[in-house]
């Protein structure tokens, strides 16, 4: 399954990339994590997409709930998109 958070983030947080590879980082460490990717829409400067790839549900959600990953996630998804971001692969 994969993940997709949107992120509006505004265009001055100079520091937000760091902190979007710090979250990257700290879910790699977690069962299950197989690849994670940011990035900033090309079109739509502080529009900003954070893709990852899980063995499953299951391994996403426990990722969610380490403590490391919510300390490391807490700057990044308070720019989250309130929308649906999980889905599942035939």
């Amino acid at each position: 399954m994969f993940a997709v958070t949107r992120l509006r983030v505004p265009t001055d947080a100079e520091e937000f990339p760091a902190a979007v590879a710090a979250l990257l980082s700290a879910l790699a460490g977690r069962p299950g994590f197989r690849d994670g990717h940011a990035g900033e829409a090309a079109e739509e400067p502080g529009l900003w997409a954070l893709v990852t790839v899980w063995e499953g549900v299951g391994a996403y959600r426990r990722a969610l709930s380490a403590a490391e990953v919510k300390i490391a996630g807490a700057p990044v998804w308070v720019h989250a998109v309130d929308e649906p971001g999980v889905y599942a692969v035939d």
